[in-house]
């Protein structure tokens, strides 16, 4: 028994040695099989490179089949941020692409089983975030995401470096900015009531003698909500200057009080709340996402861009009302004590047109009144609402624009 015992151990303990011996070849053939893919370059790829955002805040989103580990490279110096991604190569011999708000062009090009991502800045920034997004919410594929925030300096130009030519759209002479003119109320709605006027002859009067001042500089095409004494609905008044695609949206009203001793002027512009109703408001058509040339494949993506584009608008609309405020204040015009207010008014609502809505003064307050009835007074008024139009866009602001490079529009 004891013999039999010894020879069925030592049979077991060949055997063990032999399976053994198979796995570590196994283990080999698969590490030399991985080495050589890895060698002939089987990685990831880089699928394309999109863009959001304004000449302020810029977003740069690369599309990616797996995961990467990004590393930065250059932050922002000599006019360009550059970042290294680890495990994986342009989906061809490079790409290269005009960019859109602070970059002006970028290329992505293969160094060994990296990607190096170089972005040409258009003006002076910095890197504000970056972060990987895994694939959700109906997104197929990896996405590294660079946002940039401008800096207000001149970017250092790099010796020897042209940057890529701009695309033949931007190539073109900008045209001159559209201004729309709201005139408050009219027909039907006359508006707050004065001693001797309505508010809606008042701000005819006063959008008329805007756009006469405005015109005369010849920096601006002009255009009103309405010329006579009709009346128009608010939300018209909103959708004509979309389809026009304007560039500002300013609407004219006179104030009125309990207090007839209340006076000045005051300028409004979007509330947070007012922002989410304006969000809201333009999502409940079908086709919503083509107003604003977004991707219309996600909604959940589409809603983000959205809300970027309307964070850029309160932005501008912001600037706007300091200029206007400022400008205000120097020609001696009377103010509210707290001269910048916010509110949803529907006139405010456009997510992608600056838009103020200026209360130039009580209707109700007999000064007020005859001023906004004097045709001198009147257009010293317009004439420094003009003037602080001129500030804005003499002061650096953005557009938000998506491109879409590589072959398709895709999220972010």
């Amino acid at each position: 028994m004891h013999g039999l015992s010894r020879i069925n151990l030592t049979q077991w303990r060949a055997r063990e040695w032999a399976m053994t011996a198979v796995a570590f070849v196994v283990i080999c053939v698969v590490l030399l099989a991985a080495g050589r893919g890895l060698a002939s370059g089987a990685m990831g790829e880089v699928l394309r490179v999109r863009f959001g955002g304004d000449a302020e805040h810029t977003r740069v989103v690369l599309d990616l089949d797996r995961t990467s580990r990004g590393e930065v490279v250059q932050a922002g110096d000599d006019g360009r941020v550059v970042v290294s991604l680890a495990g994986v190569a342009p989906s061809r011999r490079g790409l290269t692409g005009a960019g859109t708000g602070l970059v002006r062009g970028w290329r992505v090009t293969g160094t060994g089983a990296a990607s190096r991502v170089e972005l040409d800045l258009a003006t002076s920034a910095e890197i504000e975030r970056r972060f990987l997004l895994p694939p959700g919410d109906g997104v197929a594929h990896f996405r590294y995401v660079i946002d940039l925030k401008a800096t207000g300096r001149a970017p250092t130009a790099r010796p020897g470096r042209v940057p890529p030519a701009a695309p033949r759209s931007a190539q073109r002479p900008a045209e001159r900015p559209l201004i729309f003119i709201d005139a408050g109320h009219g027909g039907r709605d006359p508006g707050a009531q004065g001693a001797e006027s309505r508010e809606s002859a008042v701000t005819l009067a006063a959008a008329l003698d805007l756009k006469r001042e405005l015109e005369r500089t010849g920096r601006y095409r002009v255009r009103l909500t309405r010329e006579s004494d009709a009346y128009v609905a608010l939300y018209r008044r909103v959708a004509i200057a979309r389809q026009a695609d304007a560039d500002l949206f300013i609407s004219l009203h006179a104030d009125a009080g309990a207090d007839p001793a209340t006076r000045g002027a005051s300028v409004y512009t979007l509330s947070e709340q007012g922002a989410g109703r304006a969000v809201r408001e333009f999502t409940r058509g079908e086709d919503w996402h083509r107003s604003l040339n977004l991707p219309g494949r996600d909604p959940s993506v589409d809603r983000i861009l959205l809300d970027m584009t309307q964070r850029a608008t309160q932005n501008r609309s912001a600037q706007l009302a300091r200029t206007l405020l400022g400008e205000l204040e120097s020609a001696d015009h009377p103010m509210l004590r707290r001269s910048h207010r916010d509110a949803g008014l529907a006139v405010l609502l456009a997510p992608d047109v600056p838009a103020v809505l200026l209360e130039m003064g009580f209707i109700t307050n007999p000064e007020d009144e005859r001023m906004l009835n004097d045709s001198r007074a009147r257009r010293r008024l317009m004439r420094a609402v003009a003037d602080g139009i001129d500030r804005y866009f003499r002061e650096p602001s953005g557009t938000l624009q998506m491109a879409s490079v590589g072959g398709a529009s895709g999220q972010p």
